[in-house]
């Protein structure tokens, strides 16, 4: 396991500390939980729960039924 030395000004380690202690983690685990998250590769399961979750919302088939013809591309 490795160390980090982190130079914050007063108020975001105010904020660090409060969020840390809100969520009932040390600092440590609050700041490599922020990492894990910001550095997935995948949605969090609140986003991937969502699929569906509009009933009336258009297909993509429907979306694009009414964009026309797409023009020729030009080469380079």
């Amino acid at each position: 396991m490795s160390q980090l030395t982190l130079y914050l000004d007063t108020e975001t380690e105010a904020k660090m500390r409060q969020a840390a202690r809100e969520a009932g983690l040390s600092l440590s685990k609050w700041v490599a939980g922020l990492i894990r998250e910001k550095t997935s590769d995948e949605w969090p399961e609140s986003i991937t729960k969502l699929a569906g979750a509009w009933p009336d919302f258009p297909t993509r088939e429907e979306i694009h039924a009414s964009a026309g013809e797409d023009l020729p591309r030009e080469g380079f």
